[in-house]
């Protein structure tokens, strides 16, 4: 993997810009926007239980379990075009992964606070990749302890690949803004290796 690591320390990011033509991107948004089965998430934010305006879809190759912000879901079976996204991903990574995390996003208006994917089921250091699919956004990584930042925009079909110890030490972020009207799929790649008895 022939990348610049974008972290200065404690973790390694890669982004490899788009993977997909603008023309595959847009017909891999089209087909997720119709075909997956888009649920709003509920967050408990401080004792209360929040529905989320953005929508979120959990897949994988079993009916993982997943938990995450105190609720959990159980995934469900691959469609063809996750199947087809994810072995591109895998080619490109060198990894492998059996799970996806979907979230979409109506317009800049919703988004993500800051967070680290560090749950249990993913294990130590887990390595996360992130296909984005319509509007570009800005993705923003905080480290922990310094709070330096370093930011970027993900373009339609792009690649960013979390590995290593960055959940550990760095936070990220989608911030939210008013200047995009289009919406957004976000595809997380993970890989599950501890599952619930």
């Amino acid at each position: 993997m022939e990348r610049d690591n974008i972290l200065p320390k404690e973790g390694e990011a890669y982004y490899f810009g788009s993977i997909l033509t603008p023309k595959e991107a847009d017909y891999y948004f089209e087909r997720l926007f119709k075909t997956i089965d888009w649920q709003q998430d509920e967050v408990i934010i401080f004792g209360k239980r929040i529905v989320t305006k953005r929508k979120t879809g959990w897949y994988g190759e079993k009916e993982f379990e997943y938990t995450y912000s105190k609720i959990t879901r159980k995934a469900k079976i691959w469609t063809p075009e996750l199947v087809a996204l994810m072995k591109l991903v895998e080619k490109r990574t060198g990894l492998e992964f059996n799970s996806c995390l979907l979230n979409l996003y109506h317009s800049g208006e919703e988004g993500m606070s800051w967070h680290s994917d560090a749950e249990a089921e993913l294990g130590k250091d887990p390595a996360i990749a992130s296909l984005s699919l319509g509007a570009e956004r800005k993705f923003v990584l905080k480290n922990k302890a310094s709070g330096e930042k370093i930011s970027l925009e993900l373009e339609n079909g792009s690649l960013l690949l979390m590995k290593g110890q960055t959940q550990k030490f760095w936070l990220h972020s989608l911030p939210k803004t008013k200047k995009v009207k289009e919406p957004r799929i976000n595809l997380t790649f993970r890989k599950i290796v501890k599952t619930k008895k």
